[in-house]
């Protein structure tokens, strides 16, 4: 069985920081990291881990607040086009690790971001690392999209925010993907489809097999429990939605479908996969509980990877 990785880290805010805990876990069942890819804020742990500054990345993490988060914004209102200008976070960045050319980072990194002129992915290889990654996270309406040349580029989770294609992988080398838009079962409307009980109790006489009077209450409890949790769902969200987190549904929406297309499209060999909605887009400050989910869920995929 190979050890040397392929890593691909996806898109997903504040829950990107759960890909230090994976990149953890492998290493530390010796597993070889060899080439890297990300996205967002997959973008900024694979460029830190490629630069092999990713322990010092995750000391800074750690002593994020919600003060230091305030004052990394760089308010930019006045543009019309986003609330932060973003280069306030590079800087900060850029003080943990210095930037550098992509092509001379100590493994192979590939960052992406989308062009809103051509409608493209744009796949950064070489050139400065800061650049890419700044254009990479640039979230729509959030952060100011960035100017390269004739391409307007904007996060790299808009069009695929887990490039499973795109990391320079070699021969032998298994594609290992941290997914962080995975679904959680509870929000799954086919998990709470309204049950068409007599319909159902009808399909089972229909075939001779009787049904004990406890077996159709049971039924028809769940039913009802099936119809409420819907109607409360839907009574929450349209009782707490806002143009903000309207936009932010939006957002979490795209990047889910488009993960699970890349997947189909490209299937990892190990899928570590946590919930889209186990942290919200800012919980930097809960750094050190994301890290470790992130190394738990590795280790659980890397588990399944190794009994197969």
């Amino acid at each position: 069985m190979s050890k040397n990785v392929a890593l691909v880290l996806g898109s997903g805010g504040a829950r990107g920081l759960a890909h230090i805990g994976a990149i953890e876990a492998l290493e530390e069942r010796g597993y070889t990291i060899t080439s890297i890819a990300g996205c967002s804020m997959g973008s900024i742990i694979a460029g830190m881990y490629a630069a092999g500054q990713l322990k010092e990345a995750k000391e800074w993490f750690l002593s994020v607040d919600k003060q230091l988060i305030l004052r990394m914004m760089d308010i930019n209102l006045l543009s019309g086009n986003s609330i932060v200008k973003g280069q306030r976070i590079i800087q900060e960045l850029e003080k943990v690790v210095p930037d550098r050319p992509i092509e001379q980072l100590n493994i192979p990194c590939t960052i992406v971001a989308s062009d809103m002129i051509s409608t493209e992915e744009v796949v950064f290889r070489s050139g400065s690392l800061f650049e890419a990654v700044r254009a990479s996270i640039s979230i729509p309406l959030f952060f100011k999209p960035v100017q390269i040349g004739g391409r307007l580029l904007i996060d790299g989770g808009i069009l695929n925010p887990l490039p499973l294609h795109a990391v320079n992988r070699t021969n032998g080398d298994i594609l290992v993907a941290a997914d962080i838009s995975g679904k959680d079962a509870m929000l799954v409307s086919t998990e709470y489809e309204p049950i068409d009980v007599e319909g159902k109790l009808a399909e089972i006489t229909a075939k001779g097999i009787p049904v004990p009077k406890s077996w159709e209450n049971q039924l028809r409890r769940l039913g009802k429990r099936v119809d409420a949790i819907r109607e409360q769902r839907a009574k929450d969200l349209g009782r707490y939605v806002s143009f903000v987190s309207l936009l932010d549904r939006m957002s979490d929406m795209q990047i889910q479908q488009n993960t699970m297309l890349a997947l189909r499209l490209t299937p990892p060999d190990v899928h570590a996969v946590m919930r889209q909605y186990a942290y919200n887009t800012f919980d930097f400050d809960k750094a050190e509980e994301i890290i470790a989910d992130g190394k738990r869920l590795m280790n659980e995929a890397l588990d399944k990877y190794e009994r197969a």
